[in-house]
């Protein structure tokens, strides 16, 4: 199959394997590289990549999954609205299961609330003109590739006179935590930049990462070979002492990015401080609803303000998203915490960190 086939071929994976061995002689200790971007974490450990890696490449993942770093709070805002008569909460499915401090939306719905699975924003305000005797929230969830879609679906609301339709909004934006990571306690090397973004946001969101900071900085497809290619870049800047932007992904990502997009984000929305589950408040790292479309902004329309909600302590993800902690290291993981009783949002989402550990690491492979 064209575009899927040819970046999955096993004698090109060997040789760039044997290339990535090369280039990481040249380095003269070992490196962390971190990619940030959940897809990428699914596909590292679907496709086995990690043990392929030379001893002198570490590979972690980082705060790309946006069901992962959405608060408790959070939650516990969209529940106290599902608690709230006459209203109906529309989400993707990947929400439910997120717990809050006490209960988690399935749970709401189970108890007969009014929480509705959608496979759009869209969707959303369809269900609130069909509706209008409700008032219908959409939970608006995602980094720069999903809140397009929520702008389209605000102008589409104004447009058509729709009334009874808000965002309760979470979005929040890439460049910024991966500038805070780079001034953490891990010493990151480099970063994997998460593709999906880059095809909103271009070359240029990083380009601070580069120059001020010198990390070096490419852009990723998903497909093994992709990522193969995007690490031996990496590891050649650093080896060369180079830091820049390079785009492995250019067959999908442009350098200016989508511009349309970002017309559409710097329409609705505007740049906001944000709490990242895990990672805590990250200045100018989220996108609130403009004042211009207030009328749309669930937070403002219900009178909601976001609580300061405290994780469970034995829960690793913070760490793990920080790439400070794998996995294996929590206590709680493949026991207390699963798939199916998630305690962290990294083992509930399909892109979260633990997810994928759980899925095809190393406990899977024992028990195949």
């Amino acid at each position: 199959m064209k575009y899927i086939d040819e970046f999955r071929d096993g004698a090109l994976a060997r040789k760039l394997v044997a290339d990535l061995e090369i280039e990481a002689e040249r380095l003269s200790r070992r490196v962390t590289l971190m990619e940030v971007c959940g897809t990428h974490t699914m596909a590292i450990y679907r496709h086995g990549l990690k043990p392929l890696f030379p001893e002198k490449v570490r590979l972690v993942s980082g705060p790309g999954c946006p069901v992962c770093v959405t608060p408790a709070g959070y939650v516990d805002m969209a529940i106290t609205l599902a608690r709230t008569p006459g209203v109906i909460i529309t989400t993707f499915g990947d929400m439910l299961k997120v717990p809050g401090s006490q209960t988690s939306l399935v749970k709401e719905r189970g108890a007969g609330r009014d929480v509705r699975v959608v496979y759009s924003p869209m969707d959303a305000v369809e269900t609130a003109k069909s509706s209008p005797d409700k008032e219908v929230v959409f939970l608006g969830v995602g980094f720069e590739t999903t809140a397009p879609s929520v702008a389209a679906a605000i102008l589409t609301a104004k447009r058509e006179g729709v009334k009874n339709f808000t965002v309760l909004a979470s979005h929040k934006v890439m460049p910024e935590p991966m500038e805070a990571l780079t001034k953490g306690e891990l010493k990151i090397d480099g970063y994997i930049c998460p593709a999906h973004v880059s095809a909103i946001i271009g070359e240029r969101g990083y380009r601070r990462l580069a120059e001020v900071y010198g990390v070096p900085c490419v852009i990723t497809g998903f497909e093994p070979l992709d990522m193969l290619r995007g690490v031996i870049m990496l590891v050649r800047q650093i080896a060369e002492g180079r830091a820049v932007v390079e785009n492995e992904y250019f067959r999908v990502v442009k350098p200016e990015g989508n511009v349309k997009a970002q017309a559409i984000l710097a329409d609705v929305f505007e740049k906001s401080n944000a709490v990242w589950r895990g990672l805590g408040p990250i200045p100018d790292s989220g996108l609130a609803i403009s004042p211009r479309y207030e009328s749309y902004d669930a937070m403002k329309k219900f009178k909601l303000s976001e609580p300061d909600v405290r994780e469970n302590p034995a829960c690793l993800c913070g760490e793990i998203l920080k790439g400070l902690k794998e996995p294996l290291d929590c206590g709680l993981f493949a026991t207390a915490c699963t798939p199916e009783n998630p305690v962290g949002a990294c083992m509930v989402s399909s892109e979260g960190t633990c997810a994928a550990e759980f899925r095809y690491g190393e406990r899977s492979r024992a028990n195949a």
